[in-house]
């Protein structure tokens, strides 16, 4: 007797199939429309940053449309994001921040944890630099030098996954900056809190892809990056149906399938803002 497990690995190896054998590259891809055997209601939950830079919006109605399904997406912090797979509120979760995510496989919340892409943190902040960080060696260098100066800093606050890793940049610089005046906790988005930064002539961490994508929103540099340090990987985990019965287990599998399949990661390496490419596809090798 096939198990409800042994089902989606193999509806996911065709999917995977499938996807390998449609044409790698464009974002809209033409496909049959979709019977009504389709992969059902999928709910996502993800972060911020795939969501706000516009990533979503070319990645997923190609799969939609060819496998019939509806990815219905939940975008939060990485903490929120995780939580909602935790309490059986959504089928698969997109997030960025490892520790969290290895807790969560670890609590035997989720199941089939498999890399999808990475970018990269940077410290921005006013076009002046006006606390004079540019120049330091490393991004804890940053960090202290910030705390040393009392500059005005924007924090997510939210448990994010940009949150965490602000979080550890602050231990690693031997700094904290909880109560500080100059200490902001947004509580917000990366977008909002780009604003705030913007606003207050501030400085704050971002992933490269939202920074990217508002650039023209917002007058901020990059003031610290290329610290190795600053690396930001993001994972696709399905929940763990032998928790929450009801989960679309199948469905799940044929999204993670999706996202780490040649088609699915081409259009992640091709999607661009000003010729810049936001995200680096990390389940297939690069051209």
């Amino acid at each position: 007797m096939r198990t409800p497990r042994m089902i989606a690995i193999a509806l996911a190896a065709v999917l995977a199939a499938s996807c390998a054998r449609a044409p790698a590259g464009p974002a809209h891809v033409s496909a049959p429309e979709p019977g009504p055997a389709g992969l059902g209601e999928i709910r996502l939950a993800t972060t911020t940053s795939t969501d706000n830079t516009g990533l979503l919006a070319v990645l997923l109605p190609p799969f939609e449309r060819k496998f019939g399904a509806k990815v219905s997406v939940l975008a939060a912090g990485t903490g929120k994001a995780i939580d909602l797979g935790r309490n059986g509120d959504v089928d698969v979760v997109l997030a960025h921040a490892e520790e969290l995510e290895e807790k969560f496989v670890s609590d035997g919340f989720g199941v089939n944890r498999r890399r999808v892409m990475h970018n990269d943190f940077v410290l921005i902040g006013h076009p002046d630099d006006p606390a004079g960080v540019a120049g330091a060696g490393s991004a804890p260098d940053a960090f202290a030098a910030l705390a040393a100066k009392g500059a005005p800093f924007v924090s997510r606050g939210d448990r994010s996954g940009t949150h965490v890793k602000e979080l550890e940049l602050w231990k690693a610089a031997g700094c904290n900056p909880a109560g500080k005046p100059w200490y902001m906790e947004a509580g917000q988005g990366m977008e909002a809190v780009l604003a705030m930064t913007f606003e207050k002539k501030a400085y704050a961490l971002s992933d490269r892809g939202t920074y990217l994508s508002m650039a023209g929103k917002f007058d901020l540099r990059i003031v610290c990056e290329g610290d190795g340090r600053l690396f930001n990987p993001y994972s696709v985990i399905v929940v763990n149906p032998a928790k929450y019965r009801k989960a679309n287990y199948l469905g799940a599998m044929g999204l993670a399938a999706w996202l780490t399949s040649p088609e699915g990661q081409a259009i992640i390496g091709g999607f661009k803002k000003d010729g810049k490419v936001l995200f680096h596809p990390d389940a297939v090798p690069e051209d």
